[in-house]
């Protein structure tokens, strides 16, 4: 089997909890308060506070900041969904658009802004996002999902998704420096924390990106594009088009040969809408269709790499043939 959409759906581990990490009054919680504790210190924050990302939750967490507002269109779904109504409900609030090529406008970055909700990649095409440059821009407190890196530099307010990291949908984890509210021992979900606390191991060697996408070319010739540099994305990523067939018909017929791959970042197996992060960079809705993303964090050999493109041509040719 080839994982190769981990970074949509990781492989989920098993996980015990015992009660001794449960909050009761009357009671010595040394162990969930270690527990916290080390999660603050492995990140270098002092606060931490469990929240769920639904549309909702996003929405109530936009009404607690106290200040002016920017969130990325490259950010989750949930979250710009959450930003949209804000708007809607008559707050201020901006949006920094992403640029035909993927990046992020970073000419739209106010320097006025109080908090700025950016990852350090955009979300779908996995481009890289420059904080350390967004810092020298604006003084903005910058709020960003670092799910996929765990990499919280320039970052003030971390977010640790629960389902990118454990493939469970539980809480998921904040992590701040006194800039929210505290929230109370009864309301943090330590069950949430520890399972996210035990994922935390990425790897160190990926696929060769660079042979992986020239395999690819010489295989799909033509009929292969890409919609973003994949040399400004994520080591452990690849991110490309197939013309003429969507790409949920390419990933069933993988997934029959035990190779599984994802069209983004927020869609189920291509079933739902195509990406609105491509559509934001003026593609079509017709080309978002065509997106496949690649998760590059297994070591797999040259003779691998090329088995596998070969196998991607061949679905595609199948696909198209049979869609004449």
């Amino acid at each position: 089997m080839y994982k190769l959409n981990s970074l949509q759906y990781k492989t989920s581990k098993d996980f015990q909890i015992n009660s001794d990490y449960s909050i009761e009054v009357l009671k010595d919680n040394t162990k969930s308060e270690n527990l916290i504790n080390d999660f603050k210190n492995k990140f270098l924050y002092s606060s931490l506070k469990t929240i769920n990302l639904s549309y909702e939750s996003y929405l109530g967490f936009l009404f607690t900041l106290d200040g002016k507002i920017a969130v990325s269109l490259g950010e989750s779904e949930n979250l710009v969904k959450a930003a949209l109504k804000y708007k809607d409900l008559g707050q201020e609030i901006d949006f920094i658009n992403i640029n035909k090529d993927g990046s992020l406008h970073y000419e739209e970055i106010k320097e006025d802004c109080d908090f700025l909700f950016l990852s350090s990649y955009i979300m779908d095409t996995y481009v890289n996002v420059d904080l350390k440059k967004v810092k020298k821009l604006s003084n903005a407190k910058i709020i960003s999902n670092v799910s996929a890196t765990l990499d919280c530099s320039h970052v003030d307010i971390a977010f640790f998704d629960a389902y990118k990291l454990t493939s469970f949908s539980s809480s998921s984890i904040v992590l701040h420096n006194g800039e929210l509210s505290k929230q109370n021992a009864g309301e943090i979900d330590i069950i949430a924390i520890k399972n996210i606390y035990d994922s935390f191991s990425f790897a160190k060697k990926y696929a060769n990106k660079s042979y992986f996408i020239k395999c690819l070319k010489d295989e799909l010739k033509e009929d292969i594009f890409f919609f973003v540099d994949n040399s400004n994305t994520l080591d452990k990523s690849l991110h490309f088009g197939l013309k003429g067939i969507k790409a949920r018909e390419v990933i069933r017929t993988l997934s029959l040969a035990s190779i599984f791959v994802t069209n983004g970042e927020g869609c189920s197996l291509g079933l739902a809408k195509p990406s609105r992060i491509l559509q934001n960079m003026s593609y079509t809705e017709l080309e978002s269709r065509q997106a496949l993303s690649l998760s590059l964090d297994l070591v797999i050999n040259d003779e691998e790499i090329k088995k596998i493109a070969k196998k991607i041509a061949k679905a595609y040719r199948q696909i198209k043939a049979l869609n004449e």
